[in-house]
C-alpha cells in the first residue's frame, strides 16, 4: 500500500462489476459455443469493445501495456486481449509472464491466507486479535480522527480477525489518516508499500519499521480512528494480518504465501522481491502529470528487486497475469486448480462472501451499499479488488468467468480506465448472448 493508493481513491466508488447488469448480460455465456476463437490466446474478437479500449490507450502513449485476461470457468488457460510493450522505452511486448506491481490485489490473497487458518481451526473468524498479538488487548480511539492522539477514550470491544479482513477494526493507514495519527504512521514507519528509489513530491521520506513484528507493536501502540466494528475505513488490517499468519501458522509469512498458496496454485512468478534473474520481465511504472507519463521505478531498478523491509500482505506484491489468473481460476474452483485441493470449499464460500460486522456503517464510504469479503469487494456473485498502478482482477460466480486488468501508471485514477472497462465489458457481454440467442 502506497501514498499514491489512497491520494488516487485507488477503487473507484462504483462497484467492480455492476452485478446484475453483468448477470443478465451474461446469463449461461458459459455454454456459449465460441468455436475455434476460443481456442486462440488472443481473443480480441469476442472482446472488441475491450480490445478497442486497450489498444487506444496504448496508441495514444497514454500507458506503455494494457493487458486483460479472460478465462471461462475452470478452462486451463486464460485469453488475452490487448497489449503494449513493458515500458514507453523498451519495446519488448508484454505477454501473460509480464511482472506488474499489483499493490493491492495483494489483499484478497492474504485474506485467503487467512481463510486457511480459520478453517484449519488456527484462527477464530470472530476471535479477538489480542489472542493472537496481546499488545492488541487494551486499544484507545481517538475522540477525533484528527484529533491530538492524546484526546482518547477506551475501546468498546476487541478488534476481531473478521473486522481486520473488513477494514472495519478502526485501524488508520499511511494513505488514509490525516493530523497527528498521520504523523505518527509516518514516524513509526507503518507504510505498506513501496513505490521507488525516488523521493515522490508531496509527501516526507518515511523509514519503514524493521519487519512485520516491529510493524505490528509499533500499531499496536497508536489510538484507532474508530471503535471497532463501528465504521468501514480502509486500513493497514491486512498488513497486520500478515504477522497474524506468521504467529498463527508458526511459519515467516512469506513462506506461509508460498508454501499454501503459491506453489500449490502453480504460481511460479509471485514475489515481494523480484529476483534479478526475473527483472527483464519486470514492467516500468509510470506517474501521470498533466496528463504525461513519466517513469517513476523504472523495471530494471526497480525498488522491488530489493528485499522489502515489511513484507506487506496488502500492497506488497508482483505478480504475472498468468499467476494472477491461476489465483482466480483457483477461487473459481472452490478451493481447487489442477485436481489439487488448495483451500476447502466452505473457506472460499466464507471468505468470498459478505463478512462486514451488522454493526457497521458504511455510508459515505467505498463500500456504501456493498459487501466486503476476506480481503475483497463482495457484491452479489463477484468478488475482486484493484491495484494502486491501475491493476483489477474479479471472479464471478455468476458468469463463472475470471477477468483482470493490469497496466501500470499512478494514481489509477489519473484516467478513467475502471469506468471505461467495465461499460466495454458489459457491451462486449451483451454482444456475447446476441450471438448466443441467434
Amino acid at each position: 500500500m502506497t501514498p499514491q493508493e489512497c491520494q488516487a481513491a485507488v477503487l473507484s466508488r462504483r462497484t467492480l462489476f455492476r452485478g446484475g447488469s453483468l448477470l443478465a448480460a451474461g446469463a449461461a455465456l458459459s455454454g456459449l459455443p465460441f468455436g475455434r476463437a476460443l481456442l486462440a490466446h488472443d481473443v480480441s474478437e469476442n472482446w472488441r469493445n475491450v480490445a478497442a479500449l486497450a489498444n487506444r490507450y496504448v496508441a495514444e502513449r497514454k500507458v506503455a501495456n494494457m493487458l486483460l485476461t479472460f478465462g471461462w470457468g475452470r478452462q486451463p488457460h486464460a485469453h488475452t486481449v490487448g497489449g503494449g510493450t513493458l515500458s514507453l522505452a523498451r519495446p519488448t511486448p508484454v505477454d501473460e509472464n509480464s511482472l506488474f506491481r499489483i499493490y493491492s490485489m495483494s489483499k484478497p490473497i492474504t485474506g485467503m491466507a487467512t481463510m486457511i487458518l480459520i478453517d484449519e481451526g488456527k484462527l477464530g473468524l470472530d476471535q479477538p486479535l489480542h489472542d493472537i498479538l496481546p499488545a492488541f488487548r487494551d486499544m484507545q480511539v481517538l475522540v477525533d480522527p484528527e484529533g491530538p492522539l492524546d484526546n482518547t477514550v477506551p475501546a468498546e470491544r476487541p478488534i476481531t480477525i473478521r473486522q481486520l479482513l473488513t477494514h472495519t477494526a478502526g485501524l488508520g493507514y499511511q494513505v488514509v489518516s490525516k493530523g497527528p495519527l498521520l504523523d505518527a504512521y509516518n514516524q513509526a514507519g507503518l507504510v505498506g508499500g513501496r513505490v521507488s528509489r525516488m523521493p515522490i513530491p508531496g509527501f516526507p521520506p518515511v523509514t519503514p519499521a524493521p519487519g512485520l513484528e516491529a510493524f505490528a507493536d509499533r500499531l499496536a501502540e497508536l489510538p484507532l480512528m474508530y471503535q471497532p466494528a463501528t465504521t468501514w475505513s480502509y486500513s493497514a488490517s491486512i498488513d497486520l494480518l500478515g504477522r497474524v499468519i506468521e504467529v498463527a501458522s508458526g511459519m515467516d509469512f512469506e513462506a506461509f504465501l508460498r508454501q499454501r498458496i503459491f506453489e500449490p496454485c502453480g504460481m511460479t512468478s509471485t514475489w515481494m522481491q523480484v529476483p534479478q534473474s526475473e527483472a527483464a520481465r519486470l514492467t516500468d511504472n509510470y506517474g501521470i502529470i498533466a496528463g504525461n507519463a513519466f517513469p517513476i521505478d523504472p523495471g530494471v531498478n526497480s525498488i522491488f528487486l530489493d528485499p522489502p523491509e515489511v513484507p506487506a500482505g496488502g500492497g506488497g506484491l508482483v505478480s504475472s497475469p498468468k499467476d494472477y489468473d491461476r489465483f482466480l481460476r483457483m477461487l473459481l474452483g472452490y478451493g481447487t486448480i489442477d485436481r489439487v485441493r488448495v483451500m476447502s470449499l466452505e473457506a472460499v464460500r466464507v471468505g468470498t462472501s459478505n463478512l462486514l460486522p451488522a454493526t457497521v456503517d458504511t455510508s459515505g464510504s467505498w463500500m456504501a451499499g456493498q459487501g466486503h469479503g476476506a480481503g475483497g469487494r463482495s457484491v452479489g456473485q463477484t468478488f475482486g479488488w484493484g491495484g494502486a498502478a491501475g491493476t483489477l482482477a474479479a471472479v464471478d460466480y455468476g458468469l463463472k468467468l475470471r477477468s483482470t486488468l493490469f497496466t501500470q501508471y499512478m494514481p489509477s485514477e489519473a484516467y478513467p480506465v475502471r469506468d471505461e472497462f467495465l461499460a466495454a465489458m458489459e457491451a462486449d457481454l451483451a454482444a456475447m448472448r446476441g450471438k448466443k440467442a441467434a
